[in-house]
């Protein structure tokens, strides 16, 4: 989905509290949106899923009502967190068309709903580096997107540490 000649084509990345997602986005910025290229052919667009509390607690019973306020009170914390991170490090690489959005929700449908609200012509995510069982205990949510976003999906992995 390309957008107008006339407008910026729409980058979306994924972050998320893990160095991972940090690295992708700060990857991002230093190969497409870097200050030495005049006029970056992106607006960026950096998206965070911030878990629903009932996903997050999974309680059910006596007492879930009196949880369920704390929870989401501490995933709004951690989502303001990952934010500041992520414009603290857009400001420090001079990045200034960019725009920042905490979504409740899946990581998966979240970013995929990205791409499509923004017309994105590219979704960048990081890669946490699961091995085959965590990624089907746990789902990967750069394989989903890679399998279901309706645009092109880059993968950023962390590089491995030299021993």
């Amino acid at each position: 989905m390309a957008a107008p000649a006339s407008e910026k084509q729409v980058m979306v990345v994924g972050v998320d509290e893990s160095d991972c997602g940090v690295h992708a986005l700060e990857w991002t910025v230093d190969h497409f949106l870097s200050p030495s290229m005049p006029h970056p052919p992106f607006k960026l667009v950096v998206v965070h899923a911030k878990p629903s509390a009932s996903s997050a607690v999974g309680l059910v019973g006596p007492g879930a009502a009196e949880v369920f306020p704390i929870v989401d009170a501490d995933l709004k914390k951690r989502a303001a967190r990952v934010v500041e991170k992520a414009k603290d490090l857009c400001a420090s690489k001079s990045v200034h068309d960019v725009t920042f959005e905490v979504v409740e929700g899946d990581p998966r449908n979240v970013l995929c709903d990205a791409v499509e609200k923004h017309h994105a012509s590219i979704l960048v995510v990081g890669s946490h580096g699961y091995g085959a069982i965590k990624r089907a205990v746990l789902g990967s949510v750069s394989d989903y997107c890679a399998h279901h976003a309706h645009c092109t999906v880059m993968i950023v992995k962390k590089p491995k540490a030299k021993h």
